[in-house]
């Protein structure tokens, strides 16, 4: 079996990290013995010698014949990341740098103000790009279907540990019709996000103001085949003028972490049932977004409709958001 890489990250070659290891198993020594230990010969020991010297993970003994030793996992670790960190820390100031001359010639030629992606893969890496590199807001306009699969529970734990920008998002009436999205959008909630029911012209992601991504053709079956990426431009302003045109008309979106319940009113479940029959949900879709029967939602929606003194579900949704019952 394959041995696990644990410092790929940290720019460490397999072979630097199969000898590193092997000396930290075997203790200090010879490059003949840590030759017989990796299966490797003498003289690749030696060549790879000032690279991990480098690399701060062994040090020489003193005496003869040479003999090496392994640095303690905690420092050499240290060293890495250190030199990682200073490794970007030089790559940012290079960019800027790098900037400084795009805007000496007067800013971008147009060919450069759009990236095309193609490919769902690539579309999906291209989106959590945009949103692991934002650190001040991500605008979002929700609309099936999508590139990132919402019911990864392992890609959601990651983006979440990873705390990034806060979040204004816009759903589409539709998007409650795809299968997980709605505890995604009540884990995203709890998380922070500021989430909104409205009109979603176009799918759409907006990272710090600098950069969107968005379909690059309107049928909706291919929306996540292909994507356009927008950067500094008179139609990146654009984008951002119609999301928050588009903010302003949307109504606040309120989901609870409490699943829904037959009896007493007012429960703090009846706003998620609001919201849904808002966005035009029929039961059966209702039922499976809440795991409930058909039949519940149905005693259910007829309860809030008595209550509200509405004539029918559309009319329920109304009555709810004209009197501030889904924020």
């Amino acid at each position: 079996m394959a041995q696990r890489r644990l410092l790929e990250g940290l720019g460490v070659t397999v072979a630097e990290e199969n000898s590193y290891r092997a000396l930290l198993r075997h203790g200090p020594a010879t490059l003949s013995e840590l030759a017989a230990e990796t299966g490797t010969s003498a003289a690749a020991i030696r060549r790879m010698l000032p690279r991990l010297e480098d690399l701060g993970l062994i040090s020489r003994v003193a005496g003869r014949p040479l003999r090496l030793v392994a640095t303690p996992p905690n420092v050499a670790i240290d060293i890495l990341v250190a030199r990682r960190q200073e490794e970007l820390t030089h790559s940012r100031a290079a960019a800027a740098l790098l900037a400084t001359e795009v805007a000496d010639r007067g800013g971008p030629h147009p060919e450069e103000v759009l990236e095309v992606v193609s490919g769902r893969d690539a579309v999906a890496r291209r989106y959590l790009q945009l949103e692991r590199n934002a650190t001040r807001e991500m605008l979002v306009l929700v609309h099936p279907p999508y590139a990132v699969d919402v019911s990864d529970d392992r890609e959601n734990r990651r983006r979440a540990a990873r705390q990034g920008a806060p979040t204004r998002g816009i759903y589409s009436p539709l998007a409650f019709e795809h299968s997980g999205m709605l505890a995604h959008t009540r884990r995203a909630i709890a998380d922070g996000e500021q989430a909104r029911l409205g009109q979603v012209p176009v799918k759409l992601a907006i990272a710090d103001a600098r950069t969107a991504i968005l379909p690059l053709v309107s049928d909706e079956d291919r929306a996540v085949e292909s994507a356009l990426v927008v950067h500094p431009s008179a139609l990146l302003d654009a984008l951002v003028g119609l999301f928050e045109t588009l903010w302003r008309a949307a109504v606040p979106l309120r989901l609870s972490a409490e699943t829904l319940e037959p009896e007493a009113w007012p429960q703090a479940s009846d706003a998620e049932v609001l919201t849904l029959l808002a966005a035009g949900m029929k039961d059966d879709a209702i039922a499976r977004q809440l795991g409930l029967s058909p039949r519940t939602v149905q005693r259910r929606v007829q309860v809030l409709c008595e209550r509200l003194g509405a004539r029918t579900r559309f009319h329920a949704g109304f009555l709810a958001a004209q009197h501030d019952l889904l924020d």
